[in-house]
């Protein structure tokens, strides 16, 4: 017997963080019920409305932006956005007809999924954090399931409803088993020196490029090969700095791009992977297994890259370097790690014991059990 058709609406978004986990979870959506309908819904403006259609999913944007903490005239127009963005959601629900609603996080998720919970059809919370946003805060009483990565939620969210599936991550982006090779042909780096990625987000990180820059000179001198992604606001800064400060028959030893579309290539290249603490960044990490500097963003909600990074860090799976002493401490940091093999194995295997496979499979049944009840 065929399987009903089902209307599933994810929403969220703002950030690679926030898109990549929620296009994974659409295709394990697609894959385990072939009559999936999916829409997105995103902020107007923000990345989302360029990578979901390129993973081939429609998108609608709302008007929509975060709450600033620090006073800014932006925060003038939060009242009027919101409103705005309420009455097109429930425009949206009522034109798709979703049989679930999936927020993911991110500007767009508390609008729809807020509007979704009125008009009495199913909300799924995907939590990503070791803290969880104050979205999804407000939202879980009313939410039907909330899908975890970590332990101890039961302090922030009602225990029956909590399920522990791990963070979706793309598997095209973790299935690095037999690729070093190919990794090395494909950004033209030496296989007889070992390699660090740095990578701050989809955005760029400015203090981590700022120290990737300070130290420049002494990666090189101590035969270190970089895959530098910078973010767009510094690609053509950190292009400057190697040719100014790295000799030019060496320079084709640091590779610096705005944005690496193959990951799974950067991974596995990687011997050491300078990061940000991002839940999604962390989750990649740990299915990759690889040694990690995790230089938490400050300004993130509540601090919760911080709290993500000091999970793992707890468990000897990582090194935690604050912002503020990035610029005077990464670099040696980043030299002791590369000479010192016994701690490299050990955060390998540790880091990579946290792993949780499926979890993108492990949501989409979720999902699917509730749409189809």
């Amino acid at each position: 017997m065929q399987q009903p058709e089902i209307k599933i609406l994810i929403s969220g978004g703002g950030t690679g963080g926030h898109i990549f986990p929620a296009i994974a979870i659409a295709d394990a959506i697609r894959r385990k019920s072939g009559r999936a309908d999916i829409l997105f819904v995103g902020a107007k403006g923000r990345m989302e409305m360029d990578k979901v259609p390129m993973a081939g999913y429609p998108i609608e944007g709302l008007w929509i932006s975060g709450f600033q903490r620090n006073f800014t005239l932006k925060n003038l127009l939060f009242p009027l956005k919101l409103a705005v963005s309420l009455i097109e959601s429930g425009k949206i629900i009522n034109r798709f007809k979703p049989d679930v609603v999936v927020g993911v996080g991110g500007y767009a998720s508390g609008a729809i999924c807020k509007m979704a919970v009125k008009k009495h059809i199913p909300v799924v919370l995907q939590e990503q954090n070791s803290f969880p946003g104050i979205t999804n805060k407000l939202l879980a009483k009313d939410a039907a399931k909330i899908c975890v990565a970590y332990d101890g939620m039961e302090r922030y969210f009602p225990i029956d409803k909590l399920i522990k599936t791990g963070n979706p991550v793309r598997k095209n982006m973790i299935d690095v088993a037999g690729k070093r090779n190919q990794a090395f042909e494909f950004f033209k780096l030496d296989k007889s020196k070992p390699v660090v990625f740095i990578v701050g987000g989809s955005q760029g990180a400015k203090a981590i490029n700022e120290a990737i820059d300070e130290n420049l000179g002494l990666f090189v001198r101590n035969n270190l090969q970089l895959i530098w992604q910078t973010g767009k606001l510094y690609i053509e800064r950190a292009k400057s700095a190697i040719s100014e400060k790295i000799d030019a028959g060496l320079q084709k030893s640091t590779l610096a791009v705005d944005f690496i579309e193959r990951m799974d290539l950067a991974y596995a290249a990687a011997d050491i992977v300078v990061s940000r603490a991002g839940a999604i960044a962390i989750s990649e990490l740990c299915a990759v297994g690889k040694p990690c500097i995790f230089v938490p963003l400050p300004t993130a909600a509540e601090d919760h890259q911080t709290k993500n990074a000091l999970a793992l860090v707890g468990k000897q799976a990582a090194i935690h370097l604050p912002n503020h002493e990035v610029l005077q401490k990464l670099g040696a940091l980043v030299l002791d790690l590369a000479k010192n093999e016994s701690k490299r194995t050990e955060l390998s295997a540790n880091i990579q014991k946290l792993a949780l496979s499926n979890s993108d499979d492990k949501i989409a049944d979720e999902i699917i059990k509730i749409a189809v009840k």
